[in-house]
């Protein structure tokens, strides 16, 4: 994960340290949460006996083992878990106790630190009944996400000890068919305390405040199998499209069957994949395992003719086809397989500088993405995930990082129904790298270890290899394995028949087998100006950088005000020295110095909280904005081209004030407008390293027939510079043109400037506009003293005439529908209503409900926009009905040098009743 790579560069510079003990009071807090009643204990779960069966355990009672200890009686039907604490099926200790109401909300203020730690230094149990009605099929349990070890008890007795249930991503069967009974069975887990330092699990390093219980707990579903004598494990489908005409793909089906009886058996395996029907008998001596292999050769059906191929969102569609299959015993089904997989080629080879150049179905694309993180308790929301999936889609993003934390099955199930690509991998810093990252703090590797890492391997191959979405598995971050473990990864995934791109790390390195990683991991991680995005020198536009951002992103005030206390943003605003709680752990980011002092610097000292979160929101947009821009613009050159880029992060786990393109309340504000405008699918913008006017094309087709233009202008509305380039052409898949250069210096420019950029096309319609404020000063960079996490600014850009920009109206009319889906649609058209020449400079458009509460999630079709005198722009939003909480729809138009007005969106429901105002 990060940061840090004095290494990489050939300096000295430690990692930062993270503080991981938690103090256990704090001084500004929220009133304590009201008592609430005893929560009622988890239902048994009921289990299916029809062979092939999977049921998942509803939840869990908890509790810790300093109040609880009898492993018999606890895991026994019956036990009286009378003041036991309920949990989900997928649950950390933590989450469930949060969700008890027993700790205050640590999303808010420092109230996290009221947390004991020492509660979460002794195992915790987690029990959980479930009710079979017929005991003839076998019966198995099947796990994994157990943070970090347990020992698991069913009915009373031990079956499995933590020294091998060891690991967040081994997967376990334990067969447990002797054991259960007609009517309620009980399956107790004593979880072990986690520590990312001493166990192969997940951690936080920098990102957050780490959770006190440091995530122990389940947070995988423990499925109940059912099945007959044979068992079907393992199935899947290997394919191979022809390239590069794609007129056809070779799909070969593999599972294992095992023998689980005492008698010789002979099973047929049939089913379908895809359109092709496969049948084959099998006869097993007693516990023997066999894999059964299905080829074109033996089965001509699974030569497809033309087949459907999946894509990446932007570059085609998403089909998907099914893997069933069936064992059968004497013509009874023993058990069932179901698989959904994607037919797709993946490759990454090195460019001839050394970078990783991803090609999807013989397509090169360059990858934009974020680093994706879940919930700091690990909780799972299926919504959620998809509104934020929904978001990069948004976004124009194709890909998002998965480092570490890597989220169950369903999540990898919408990247493939949605086109989002993913890199899932192995996090930095902790035990994940502790035998080969000096500067990280994970301990060293004994035998165990590399068992544990191995068959964490073998589990995640094999659960992600269907998907589509995922285009490799970095089996390093920071550092790369050494050859043993390197072996390691590498037998279990060829095991697994994985066949896309094995990365060894994130970071600039090789490892043995694997080779050159064709990454670099050179930040920046804190403040840089937009130009620094331009040098192709460290982290500007070139290669593959892994992770990097300019840092900090802070929040809309909505979300300020609902994360910070009111003293916490009075130092928010006044004290850049000041250590921020939400912002990191680590000490080289835990206050916004560099941040403040170039905010400061360039726009002018805030002079009140609500002015900070404006010049925030300004600084953020035109930065995030320049990252993107400058790695398209570089994708196609012909010298260091960029070959991929992933925004440090996508989105944090929780309240925060760095690293996110949405904040954890899915608000927007000019982080992620930045990126939504630099990754529109036709696009025109502004080169701060060679003032040209470039137009770069992320569809698939080529556009003709366009019209480009650049106007500068001082910020009274003074026009100064026009200039238009027509008859332009650009390819599609991401190719650049550039239309015109402004030159250096345009006479009489004022020291702090505005450059209109419009795209139109054939028939005169606005399909792109950008809007930049410049300065006739520049950043000054001082690359010499560059360290791990930024470069250092010796000199400010002016940017301070924004301050002085006239003030103007912008006028709106506004309509709002809502279909019988539960999907609502606000159409606004806004209107510079000024009688003077100032633009109206970043016109957000917040789409609010009751007590002028944001609606989110919501999708707008554009937002802070700037609009000269005369000028109008339409722009819709789409939300979800209910999400309104019965209220009308209002909107809150604000920006830079115009007035806060709030106004009805003119809504009606569908059938026409209008909304209770």
């Amino acid at each position: 994960m990060f940061h840090r790579l004095a290494l990489v560069h050939g300096r000295t510079a430690a990692l930062a340290v993270i503080g991981l003990v938690l103090a256990l009071t704090v001084g500004t807090s929220r009133a304590a949460p009201a008592p609430r009643p005893a929560p009622a204990p988890p239902r048994a779960t009921a289990v299916a006996a029809v062979p092939g069966s999977e049921t998942a355990l509803s939840g869990y009672a908890i509790q810790s083992t300093a109040k609880v200890g009898d492993p018999e009686a606890v895991s026994s039907p019956g036990y009286p878990a009378a003041g036991w604490y309920p949990a989900g099926a997928r649950s950390t200790v933590l989450a469930a106790l949060l969700a008890a109401g027993v700790h205050p909300d640590p999303f808010y203020s420092t109230q996290q630190k009221l947390i004991p730690a020492a509660d979460f230094t002794v195992p915790w149990w987690y029990r959980s009944d479930f009710v079979i009605t017929d005991t003839t099929p076998r019966t198995y349990l099947d796990f994994s996400g157990v943070i970090s070890a347990a020992d698991v008890f069913v009915n009373g007795r031990r079956i499995a000890t933590a020294s091998t249930v060891a690991g967040a991503y081994t997967r376990h069967e334990l067969d447990v068919t002797d054991l259960v009974t007609a009517g309620t069975n009980t399956v107790a887990f004593r979880i072990r305390p986690n520590d990312p330092l001493k166990h192969l699990t997940m951690g936080w390093l920098d990102w957050l405040q780490p959770p006190p219980d440091k995530n122990m707990g389940i947070v995988r579903d423990v499925v109940v199998r059912r099945g007959g004598p044979v068992a079907l494990r393992d199935a899947h489908v290997v394919t191979a499209l022809t390239m590069p005409s794609m007129s056809s793909a070779d799909l070969t089906v593999k599972a294992r069957v095992r023998n689980d009886s005492p008698d010789t058996v002979t099973t047929t395996v049939s089913g379908t994949a895809g359109p092709a029907t496969v049948s084959r008998g099998v006869t097993l001596a007693p516990h023997e395992t066999r894999t059964v292999v299905f080829s074109p050769a033996d089965h001509p059906g699974l030569r497809l003719s033309s087949p459907r191929v999946w894509w990446p969102a932007a570059m085609g569609e998403q089909p998907l086809y099914g893997l069933d299959l069936t064992a059968t015993v004497n013509g009874t089904p023993s058990d069932t397989a179901h698989e959904s997989f994607g037919i797709r080629e993946v490759r990454a080879p090195l460019n001839a500088d050394g970078a990783r150049q991803y090609h999807i179905n013989g397509r090169p694309l360059l990858i934009k993405g974020g680093g994706w993180s879940p919930d700091e308790f690990l909780r799972w929301d299926a919504t959620y995930v998809e509104d934020r999936l929904k978001y990069a889609l948004d976004l124009g993003l194709n890909t998002l990082r998965l480092e570490g934390h890597i989220e169950p099955d369903e999540f990898f199930d919408l990247a493939d129904r949605y086109g989002i690509l993913t890199l899932p991998g192995w996090e930095c810093c902790d035990k994940w790298e502790g035998e080969v990252n000096d500067t990280g703090g994970g301990e060293s590797w004994d035998a165990d270890d590399h068992a544990v890492a191995k068959a964490s391997m073998a589990a995640e191959a094999a659960r992600l290899r269907h998907h589509p979405s995922v285009i490799s598995f970095l089996i390093g971050s920071d550092f790369a394995p050494d050859e043993e473990i390197e072996r390691g990864y590498v037998d279990a995934l060829n095991d697994a028949d994985w066949t896309t791109p094995v990365v060894p790390a994130a970071s600039e390195a090789s490892a043995p087998i694997t080779g050159s990683s064709g990454m670099r991991m050179t930040g920046p991680y804190d403040w840089v100006p937009p130009a620094y995005w331009y040098g192709k020198r460290e982290g500007g536009a070139t290669g593959f950088n892994s992770e990097t951002s300019a840092g900090p992103d802070v929040p809309t005030l909505d979300t300020l005000r609902r994360m910070m206390s009111p003293a916490e943003l009075e130092t928010l605003w006044k004290s850049p020295s000041a250590a921020q709680y939400h912002r990191s752990p680590s000490a080289t980011f835990a206050t916004l110095r560099l941040y403040d002092a170039a905010l400061a610097g360039r726009y002018g000292p805030p002079t009140s909280l609500e002015d900070y979160v404006r010049k925030a929101q300004l600084a953020q947009y035109e930065n995030v904005r320049a990252q993107f821009e400058a790695y398209t613009r570089n994708a196609k050159d012909a010298s260091a081209p960029s070959t991929g880029v992933i925004y440090w992060m996508f989105n944090s786990g929780w309240t925060s004030l760095q690293w996110q393109l949405l904040d954890r309340y899915l608000d927007q504000g000019g982080a992620y407008f930045g990126a939504k405008k630099a990754n529109e699918p036709l696009h025109i913008q502004y080169g701060y390293d060679d003032r040209s006017v470039t137009v770069v094309n992320n569809r698939t087709t080529a556009a003709s027939g366009l019209t480009a233009r650049v106007t500068l202008f001082d910020t009274d509305g003074t026009q100064k510079y026009d200039r238009t380039a027509t008859g332009l052409s650009v390819a599609g898949g991401g190719a650049s043109s550039t239309a015109l250069t402004v030159p250096s210096p345009v006479a009489g420019l004022s020291t702090t400037y505005l450059a209109r950029l419009l795209l139109t096309d054939g028939a005169g319609r606005e399909v792109s506009r950008n809007v930049y404020w410049l300065s006739t000063k520049a950043d000054v960079l001082d690359y010499a003293h560059t360290d791990w996490y930024y470069t250092p600014t010796t000199s400010y850009a002016d940017l301070t005439g924004l301050n002085s920009m006239g003030r103007t109206n912008v006028t709106s009319t506004a309509s709002t529908t809502a279909d019988g889906s539960g999907v609502s649609t606000t159409t606004v058209t806004v209107r510079h209503a000024g009688t003077g020449n100032a633009p109206a400079l970043l016109t957000d458009v917040h789409l609010v409900g009751a007590q002028d509460t944001p609606v989110l999630p919501v999708r707008w079709s554009d937002n802070q926009i700037s609009l000269w005198p005369g000028e109008s722009a339409t722009l819709t939003a789409t939300y979800r009905t209910a999400d309104l909480h019965g209220s009308a729809p209002r909107l809150r138009i604000s920006g830079w040098n115009t007035p806060t007005v709030t106004v009805p969106a003119d809504a009606r429901r569908a059938g026409g009743r209008p909304w209770r105002r």
